[in-house]
């Protein structure tokens, strides 16, 4: 070989985008395997990547195989680097270190021979140049320079214990200024990764400067993806979905073809109400839609719709009602709300913890509103040990007469809630964090049988809705409100 040749094959070797796109191999959607090169999507996150990144993406854009590939080939070219990959199951850890095995089998005869294996298991490669890359589901005991955290929303969203180990003991198993993925769709508006995202985003969009430990937001929606996209003959698009593409385009500032329209269409047949978690064009509405295991989702996208959660104004000649979850050692939280016709509308939420009933009460007294029933549960009309008194009794003591709601089977209450729904106004800005509660009210994910159970996840969600559920059962107790057509005449008066 040449001096030149010999210069130009080091200077190549030495580059590592040439080599992510010219030397490693991996086993492709049709089950090939064939030379990896770099997509849109790949390619941006290489060349905006930072120390911390906090990656939401729309489905199938190869950005874990990116980051495994990613992660060898920093191993490969540099000495005692510690790489770590956690996936949310074991099975899933292996699926993704499988990838790497095929990328170091089919490297070149010569490079192997150079980056010999020293330790090869299902979990482990241990080169020879003291360079380690390891999966599982936990690093909390490993000291890295790399660290790719796969599908996050979801460890957060089924494995809310797991999602804190990840955080206080994987995250702090990197050393200062490494390098950490940590990429997901979205589950749902709460957790570390919900989080996270936001907070990255807001800094994104102000423009901030960050530092090594701040998390650079990317965000990669499908409509980017130029695969996204089919023949548009015989396709019919729906109005509803032209609304939506319509609206969408505003929001991206960008046109969407006939082709990625008729893409979007015939994949929302199969996709459903997950189309938009799976497949999001807006970051916001990543985690508008993601209603597994929610137990209002359905009914929240369509309040969300039909902008029933808006601004909601009070009417002064209609009494305030109130509906509380009474909470021991948790928080106590309270629904402000008037029934006008057949609506509902929520005016307020109030939650505190570590307080004592008269606190709450003296916060119904500070507004000025002339109020009507106020509903609370079953074991409101219980006698405390320390006092002698149930809650009921101090507060009649305090002037408020309480109603107390049946105690029924909390899936009966839940389903009373969801009918209730439809008929629900709720103000978006004074109700925001007992939105926030029916939001992420879920069921309870059981880890050994692989499925939702049957029963509620306790967690701050827990307590607005509680309040929420008591709301709708004891809505029967208040007395008849104004007809529909009494309150259409009344709301010209006060909603512009």
């Amino acid at each position: 070989m040449k001096i030149a040749d010999h210069i130009e094959a080091e200077n190549r070797l030495n580059d590592s985008l040439w080599r992510l796109n010219n030397l490693y191999w991996i086993i492709d959607k049709a089950g090939n395997e064939s030379l990896f090169t770099l997509n849109w999507a790949q390619k941006k996150l290489y060349q905006d990547m930072w120390y911390c990144n906090l990656i939401l993406k729309a489905r199938q854009l190869g950005i874990s195989n990116f980051v495994c590939l990613l992660f060898l080939d920093r191993c490969l070219f540099n000495s005692n680097q510690h790489a770590g990959i956690i996936a949310h199951t074991r099975e899933d850890a292996e699926v993704m270190f499988r990838r790497v095995k095929v990328a170091y089998d089919c490297l070149p005869p010569e490079l192997k021979a150079l980056r010999s294996v020293n330790t090869d298991n299902a979990r482990e490669l241990h080169l020879s140049n003291g360079s380690t890359l390891r999966v599982g589901t936990s690093m909390r005991s490993s000291t890295l320079q790399y660290l790719h955290i796969s599908e996050f929303g979801k460890v957060c969203a089924k494995f809310p214990d797991k999602a804190r180990e990840i955080i206080t003991g994987s995250l702090n198993a990197l050393a200062p200024n490494q390098y950490v993925f940590i990429e997901s769709t979205a589950e749902g508006r709460e957790g570390y990764f919900y989080q996270m995202c936001k907070e990255a985003q807001v800094n994104h969009d102000a423009g901030k400067k960050l530092s090594p430990l701040d998390f650079r937001f990317h965000f990669f929606p499908w409509w980017q993806h130029t695969s996204y996209s089919i023949a548009s003959d015989n396709i019919t698009i729906p109005n509803q979905l032209t609304d939506y593409f319509n609206a969408v385009e505003v929001k991206i500032g960008a046109d969407l073809d006939d082709q990625q329209r008729a893409w979007y269409c015939k994949r929302a047949a199969t996709q459903g109400e997950d189309m938009k978690r799976e497949f999001p064009s807006t970051p916001e509405e990543a985690f508008e839609s993601s209603n597994e295991g929610l137990y209002y989702g359905r009914q929240l996208i369509e309040a969300r719709q039909k902008r029933r959660i808006n601004k909601v104004y009070y009417d002064p000649n209609v009494s305030v009602n109130t509906a509380w979850d009474l909470g021991y050692n948790d928080s106590t939280t309270i629904w402000f709300f008037q029934q006008c016709g057949q609506e509902i509308h929520l005016l307020e939420y109030y939650e505190n913890s570590g307080e004592t009933l008269t606190h709450y009460l003296h916060q119904l007294k500070s507004k000025s509103y002339t109020y009507g029933k106020h509903l609370v549960p079953h074991d409101a009309a219980v006698h405390e040990y320390s006092t002698g008194l149930s809650r009921v009794e101090v507060a009649r003591n305090h002037g408020v007469n309480f109603t107390v709601v049946p105690d029924i089977v909390i899936n009966e209450g839940i389903d009373a809630a969801r009918n209730m729904i439809p008929r629900c106004w709720l103000d978006e800005e004074k109700c925001a964090k007992g939105i926030a509660s029916l939001d992420n009210y879920k069921k309870e994910w059981n880890d050994r049988h692989g499925c939702w159970s049957s029963l509620p996840l306790h967690n701050f969600a827990s307590h607005g809705a509680d309040a929420f559920r008591i709301l709708a059962v004891g809505i029967g107790k208040l007395t008849k409100g104004l007809s529909a057509e009494e309150w259409r005449g009344l709301r010209a008066q006060y909603v512009v």
